[in-house]
């Protein structure tokens, strides 16, 4: 039935919807049938949502606030098997699932499990440190940084959407344990490096100026 735009940008903002106008998706021929043949299906919480033809056919997203990841991938699961199976009844098709090279996708790197689970986490310590640092520190870790509204929407603040780089080889299970060693290994590094950057500066002299009128008992620091 299409949605008013406001309804659309409002679910675009708050991170539940694709954003249109994405390049490479445009010459691919991706992006012709909005709003017709382009959408979007969710639960009233917006814990479960279904991408309809952003991408790939449909792409099925379990997500909420807080750190509840086990919750998260339980609903992931419950909502892959109830999705699969409306649509086998419907249409008497399954997903395509290739014994080798596991399910099929528009783009290629998703090959495999198809999964990316993700977290968005604020890394003021590694964006001091250097963006370029942080993504080659995430490549050690198995890992993906990219800009909190989506692959190609960029990098504002120090607000990252983490994921696991990998989606052909390993189990659901192996890439969520990866992305939760990872992430938590970013955050302890980012605590030090927060530590180290932005710690309030020791200054020798008791007679320097700039030790009588800046203090951090003086500033409440």
């Amino acid at each position: 039935t299409g949605m008013e735009e406001s309804v659309r940008q409002q679910l675009v903002d708050d991170h539940f919807l694709f954003m249109s106008g994405d390049r490479n998706l445009t010459v691919a021929g991706m992006e012709r049938d909005w709003p017709e043949g382009r959408g979007i299906f969710h639960n009233k919480d917006k814990t479960f949502l279904v991408w309809v033809n952003e991408e790939d056919q449909l792409r099925i997203i379990s997500m909420e606030k807080g750190g509840d990841v086990l919750g998260v991938f339980k609903r992931l699961a419950r909502g892959i098997e109830a999705v699969g199976t409306s649509v086998e009844k419907e249409s008497g098709k399954g997903f395509m699932l290739d014994e080798k090279y596991g399910y099929v996708h528009s783009c290629p790197t998703n090959l495999g499990t198809g999964m990316r689970a993700s977290v968005h986490i604020d890394l003021p310590g590694w964006t001091a440190h250097g963006v370029d640092k942080l993504k080659a520190r995430c490549e050690e870790l198995a890992l993906q940084p990219r800009g909190t509204r989506g692959e190609s929407g960029g990098q504002t603040g120090h607000t990252y959407d983490i994921s696991n780089k990998h989606r052909l080889g390993y189990s659901e299970v192996q890439l969520v344990q990866t992305m939760i060693d990872g992430v938590n290994k970013l955050y302890e590094e980012d605590v030090a490096l927060q530590k180290k950057l932005f710690e309030f500066p020791t200054i020798q002299s008791t007679h320097s100026l700039v030790a009588k009128s800046l203090s951090p008992k003086k500033d409440g620091i």
